[in-house]
């Protein structure tokens, strides 16, 4: 089975979220932010240390660069933020926390959980082999990661879960058809964008210090295959 890893993190999600919640109204709000401000400084130094990792900054770089063009021209941050006004509306009618919370809990959660490292080669490793490990440990970080997210962002973190199901599930499932892409330099530049994304959710979602549309760049990740190929075809690599 090809998606047990991301079966296990998304149970933990789950499990960590409900914690969360329960927590929510014991946890005072100085300890939330800054349990939060803590989770943003892991982030950022985490996400700078895989970009460091860059074969060829070039290829970072130009994956953003046209990814983040794509991205808005096929409005992925608009789209992320209408399924969560959706869900807010089916699943929390009603209750009293507020839409731009749960929608920021949602989009928060969603991005984090399935940025990164982790996600990309777990889910690629879980595909090739069967093997699940890598998963198995971000499913551990992810469920603590739930717990101060939920208690904080409410509700909305939960419905990640839905995210994580199919980002990671998708990619196991596409790496078990596509195992004569995946080289060491590929993953090591998806790598490389995924830090600098997670550099830009700490910025803008956990710290809180400059907004920024993180959903638009993720076509970034489609653009690495082939900027890796057009360097190394002309010897850039």
């Amino acid at each position: 089975m090809h998606v047990t890893g991301t079966l296990i993190n998304v149970v933990t999600i789950l499990v960590g979220g409900f914690i969360g919640l329960l927590l929510g109204n014991k946890l005072s709000e100085k300890v939330s932010h800054t349990v939060m401000m803590a989770l943003g400084l892991f982030t950022m130094a985490y996400g700078l240390r895989l970009f460091l990792q860059t074969g060829n900054s070039l290829v970072v770089l130009g994956s953003l660069l046209i990814g983040v063009l794509l991205g808005e021209w096929w409005r992925i941050e608009e789209g992320l933020t209408l399924v969560g006004i959706w869900l807010e509306k089916k699943f929390n009618r009603g209750q009293t926390t507020e839409s731009a919370r749960f929608i920021r809990g949602f989009l928060t959660a969603s991005l984090l959980f399935c940025i990164g490292p982790m996600a990309v080669l777990g889910s690629i490793q879980d595909g090739l082999t069967g093997d699940f490990n890598t998963l198995a440990i971000k499913a551990i970080l992810d469920g603590f990661a739930s717990i101060a997210f939920a208690s904080s962002l409410g509700v909305g973190v939960l419905f990640s879960s839905l995210i994580i199901l199919i980002y990671q599930g998708g990619l196991s499932l596409l790496a078990s058809q596509l195992q004569f892409l995946m080289t060491d330099v590929l993953l090591q530049e998806i790598s490389a964008v995924g830090g600098l994304m997670l550099i830009a959710i700490a910025l803008s979602s956990l710290l809180e210090i400059k907004k920024i549309r993180v959903a638009s760049f993720l076509p970034a990740f489609l653009l690495v295959p082939v900027l890796v190929w057009v360097f190394k075809y002309f010897g850039l690599y």
